[in-house]
Order: C-alpha cells, then structure tokens, then sequence
C-alpha cells in the first residue's frame, strides 16, 4: 500500500511539472511578466535615487536667483540642475529614484512578456492585434542583438532630463559610448540607434550578432555587460550572464 502511494503521489508530481512547463506567454499573469522585464537574466532595472532632498527644507520665494542645495543663492541668471531648482520646480521633502530598464529585446521571453503586458492593458483583444503580436513575438533577429531602455519614476521633473537625452541621441552621439563588452573585454559597438517612439518598447541599441563571421557570444562568453553613457550624469552599466539566458533550450539573447 505504501508503495502504491508513492508511486501515486509520483506520477501526480511529475504531471504538475508537466502542466507548468506546458504554460505558454499567453498564460503568463501580469507579475510574471513584469519579472521577465525588469528582474530576470534578460531584463534588469539600474536604478539611480537622488537623496539632497529628504531632508525638509523651506522653499525661498523669489524670482532674483535660484537655491542652491548647500542653501546658499545662486546669481540671477544662473542655470541650476533640477534637482536644486526649488524656487522653479518646488521641494520633493524625499528621496526620488528613476528606474532604468534594460533589456534584451532580440530575446524571445522579453517579446512575450511585452506582448502579455500589452494584452492584459486591453479590455478586448481583436483577431487581428493577438496576430501582430505573435508576429513580433516571432520575429527573426538572427542577425542582430537588440538592447531597449525604457525610463520611469514617481516624479517625472526627474526623468524628463533622461528621457529628453534618449529622445535627441543618435546614432552618431552614441556609437561610441554605448557597447556590449564580453568578460574577456572585448567590445562591438551599435551600428544602429532607434530613439523612443509611442510602442512603449523604449530606445533601441542595435548590435551586430556576428563579428568577424563569428557569434559575438556564445556558451563559452561567461558573461557580457551593455554599458551607455549617454551624457555626463546618465550612464548605465548592466552585466547579463550567458549561463542564465537558456529558454526552451536555447541561448536566447
């Protein structure tokens, strides 16, 4: 008898291991999907908090010249950073953070999760769109690595500055300060730069797949890391590990 419960207790457990692994994206619940974006081996979020303001301050009035955050007064006509332009913008009285989220849009887990996230804002889903959806989900980027950066936060005086520099780069002004760089150091450059765009995919960071006829990464890379610096005070630097981003048994990157 015992051994009949075992074997029942078995079978039973191998075929919910079996129904899991048969639950496909479109099974996926919104936290599941937002994991696969922002917290998984193919999308990661570098977070920066500006911490000057927790600590309550008085707002001076005045149009003369702009607080500084030492309390002291800048000049009339000095240009102060946003995070110190009190008079112009008012206090915050709390720390502020502005999440970027990096991942790797030429994986397929990324795709779906996207589309899941897109499916489950709508109330009805036509024919139609759950077919440009899976089409996107399969689209074929055997040729290219493709790395989106969206941008959010609680307060938005902080990420327009990063979102402004996102939306104006270019190819030319990124081409050299943005790469994948493999743990051995090597590096490939973009050879094509998308700003945002209303897809809510975020700018793109188009990378060559292949370099001097071989796969720029493979099993035997370790790890490779994306790192931008799109201006002075905004760099980002993510590293991914090739060990971790095996989907359906293939590197999917």
């Amino acid at each position: 008898m015992r051994k009949l419960i075992f074997v029942l207790a078995l079978t039973v457990t191998f075929l919910s291991i079996s129904l899991g692994q048969e639950k496909t994206w479109k099974d996926w619940s919104k936290s599941e999907a937002e994991k696969i974006l922002n917290n998984s081996a193919w999308g990661q979020t570098q977070t920066e908090t500006d911490t000057s303001e927790m600590v309550y301050r008085p707002t001076a009035g005045g149009t003369g010249s702009i607080g500084r955050s030492d309390g002291s007064r800048a000049p009339t006509g000095t240009t102060s950073s946003m995070n110190n332009n009190r008079v112009d913008q008012g206090a915050t009285n709390q720390a502020i953070s502005v999440n970027y989220h990096i991942r790797l849009l030429s994986a397929k887990p990324v795709r779906q999760a996207l589309m899941r996230v897109i499916t489950i804002a709508q109330k009805s889903s036509s024919q139609e769109l759950i077919e440009g959806l899976q089409a996107f989900v399969n689209r074929d980027f055997k040729d290219f690595i493709v790395v989106a950066v969206t941008i959010d936060s609680t307060d938005g005086r902080y990420s327009a500055p990063a979102q402004n520099a996102f939306n104006t780069a270019t190819i030319g002004t990124v081409k050299n300060t943005a790469y994948l760089e493999r743990k051995d150091g090597v590096r490939v450059f973009p050879i094509q730069y998308q700003a945002p765009i209303n897809d809510g995919l975020g700018a793109k960071f188009i990378f060559p797949r292949r370099v001097d006829e071989r796969e720029f990464l493979n099993e035997a890379s370790g790890s490779f890391r994306f790192y931008c610096e799109m201006n002075s005070q905004l760099k980002l630097n993510v590293t991914f590990k090739m060990s971790d981003l095996s989907y359906n048994g293939k590197l999917e990157y």
